[in-house]
């Protein structure tokens, strides 16, 4: 039996040695740089309706997680 989602919850994450937080809602998911506010939000309808690939590739352009100064991303 699946476990339904009633109230917040937040697990790490490391993705490219960097420290990340996933946080999953009745509403959706956010996702922010561990120690900050801001980050990726997506509502599960706009997941569900294909509306959050555009939203994502918007969010992408602009650099929604930025590289610290002097530090490049491993390829």
């Amino acid at each position: 039996m699946i476990t339904p989602l009633h109230s917040t919850l937040r697990r790490a994450l490391i993705i490219e040695r960097r420290k990340y937080v996933i946080t999953l809602t009745v509403d959706g998911l956010k996702l922010s740089l561990k120690g900050k506010r801001r980050g990726i939000e997506l509502t599960w309808a706009s997941i569900v309706n294909g509306e959050a690939a555009l939203a994502r590739a918007l969010q992408a352009s602009v650099g929604a997680f930025p590289l610290k100064e002097g530090h490049e991303a491993d390829h």
